[in-house]
C-alpha cells in the first residue's frame, strides 16, 4: 500500500518544474474534519521535521492538499486552499524555506488514496502531503 501511495504522490508531482528521479522526504501533516488548523502537535512535528532536513534550501518543495468526501466540491477546494496555506505558513517560518521554492496542488475530494466510504479512510485522506525533491 505505501508503494502505491508513493507512486501516487510522484505521478501527481508532474508539473511545469523540473523534478527528477525520487522524492528524497514525504511528510503529511493530518487534519480534523472541516478543519485547515494545525494544531500544535503537527506544527512540532513538522517544523522538527524541517530541522532534520540538511541543506533544505536545495529542495523544491511540493504541496498536495486533500479532504475527504464530506460537503460539496466547491467547500473542499476550498478547504483544501486553505489547509495548503496554513502548511506553507508553517514551511516559512523555517529561515531556508524560500517561498519561490513551493509549488501547490490542491486535490480537494478528488484523488483520495484512501477509501472515503470508511472512517479511517476519511481521516487519513484529510492531510497535507508534503515532498522535497533534491534539485541541485
Amino acid at each position: 500500500m505505501k508503494s502505491l501511495f508513493v507512486a501516487i504522490l510522484i505521478f501527481g508531482c508532474l508539473s511545469t518544474k523540473a523534478q527528477v528521479g525520487d522524492p528524497s522526504y514525504i511528510r503529511s501533516v493530518f487534519f480534523r474534519g472541516g478543519s485547515s488548523y494545525v494544531n500544535s502537535q503537527e506544527s512540532k512535528q513538522l517544523l522538527a521535521f524541517l530541522d532534520s532536513i540538511p541543506n533544505v534550501h536545495n529542495f523544491m518543495i511540493t504541496v498536495h492538499s486533500h479532504t475527504d468526501d464530506v460537503g460539496g466540491s466547491e467547500y473542499n477546494e476550498l478547504l483544501s486552499e486553505a489547509r495548503s496555506q496554513s502548511v506553507i505558513k508553517l514551511l516559512l517560518e523555517n529561515k531556508d524555506v524560500k517561498k519561490e521554492s513551493i509549488e501547490i496542488k490542491d486535490f480537494g475530494l478528488f484523488n483520495p488514496t484512501y477509501d472515503n466510504s470508511t472512517n479511517y479512510g476519511r481521516r487519513m485522506n484529510r492531510r497535507v502531503d508534503i515532498i522535497f525533491w533534491l534539485t541541485i
